[in-house]
């Protein structure tokens, strides 16, 4: 079960896997050699799906955590032996007493007490494991104890652990007062799913204005912010524990600082002209954009811009909105997914 997400297309991916067939012309035995690119790709769920189905995978996204969990879902094709390192490292960390470490001395009432803002994202017991595995999981690759492959699957085996003991509602904005039930348990750190394919794969960790200049492929796949929200502001907690830089940090919530990760997409004054960057310098045959109803571009919007660069269409599909986005604003259950088509000339 993959963590929750802002954006996530986990009940939508049968609805999207469809029409990006039907209007790709894409026989269900014939997908071997088409690349297949995700130009924002959150936690994977759209490119881990092309890539069961067999395609070569371009994945993509600005925050450095979605690299991590990418790298390991798209480009991660076999079971990690760990031959370098002699043993295995899920039983070690699960019998492990961690250390106190940066999310220990930052992010736990614990390691904050008494000082300006008491924070209380994971129980000290929680924190002090986290510190002690990435710390472990960092010293194993510098001593070329662990690959490559190794080394991201290990860290996003880590990520979706601490997600699951995370002291939130559900995104990184804001930590609750008492430690809920589920933040009680101990950190479990277990083995995430291999997809074994023989595939071809590219994982990049740039903003999409510059990725799109150098990729190329045979389908695009959009789904950016949809509204004001940055993920820079709501993740900084997964951005921390992958990158374990020891950044400044700030505030009630112990923010890092995020102003090169700030996208255009959510500010309603530039989002229009980043879309057009990106449909006409885009290298891809097809192009599918995600956007729901209460985007910040409007229907109209976004066909204008798409149309002048080939055959559009566009699909459509209701589904529940994500929990953390209920707010005074939208209190409606259900969003419509917008699916904007092009076949480019």
């Amino acid at each position: 079960m993959e963590m929750n997400y802002i954006g996530s297309k986990r009940s939508l991916i049968d609805f999207l896997k469809k029409e990006i067939f039907d209007v790709a012309q894409i026989k269900k035995n014939e997908t071997k050699g088409i690349w297949f690119a995700d130009g924002f790709a959150g936690t994977g769920i759209v490119g881990k799906s092309f890539k069961s189905k067999g395609m070569n995978v371009l994945s993509n996204d600005i925050q450095y955590y979605s690299f991590v969990i990418n790298r390991h879902y798209i480009g991660v094709n076999k079971v990690p032996k760990y031959k370098n390192l002699g043993f295995d490292p899920f039983e070690y960390f699960n019998n492990s007493k961690g250390k106190k470490g940066f999310i220990y001395n930052n992010y736990c009432v614990e390691g904050t007490k008494g000082q300006e803002y008491e924070r209380n994202y994971f129980t000290p017991e929680n924190a002090m494991l986290i510190d002690q595995i990435r710390e472990d999981i960092e010293k194993w690759h510098t001593e070329n104890r662990i690959n490559d492959d190794e080394y991201y699957y290990l860290i996003s085996c880590l990520l979706e652990a601490a997600d699951k003991v995370a002291n939130t509602a559900a995104v990184y904005g804001a930590f609750l007062k008492h430690i809920k039930k589920s933040a009680q348990n101990r950190i479990n750190l277990v083995p995430l799913k291999i997809i074994e394919k023989d595939i071809d794969s590219k994982i990049d960790n740039s903003p999409i204005e510059e990725w799109i200049l150098k990729s190329e492929g045979d389908i695009l796949y959009l789904d950016p912010p949809y509204n004001h929200r940055q993920y820079a502001t709501n993740y900084h907690m997964l951005e921390t524990i992958a990158k374990y830089d020891n950044p400044i940090i700030y505030g009630k919530t112990g923010l890092r600082e995020y102003s090169e990760q700030k996208s255009n997409w959510c500010s309603k004054s530039k989002v229009v002209e980043e879309l057009e960057h990106v449909i006409k310098n885009a290298k891809f045959k097809y192009i599918f954009l995600s956007y729901n109803n209460e985007g910040i571009m409007s229907l109209d919007e976004v066909r204008e811009v798409m149309e002048k660069y080939g055959a559009y269409k566009l699909k459509k599909q209701e589904y529940k909105r994500f929990k953390a986005d209920n707010n005074r604003q939208n209190k409606a259950d259900n969003t419509t997914e917008y699916l904007h088509c092009l076949i480019k000339k």
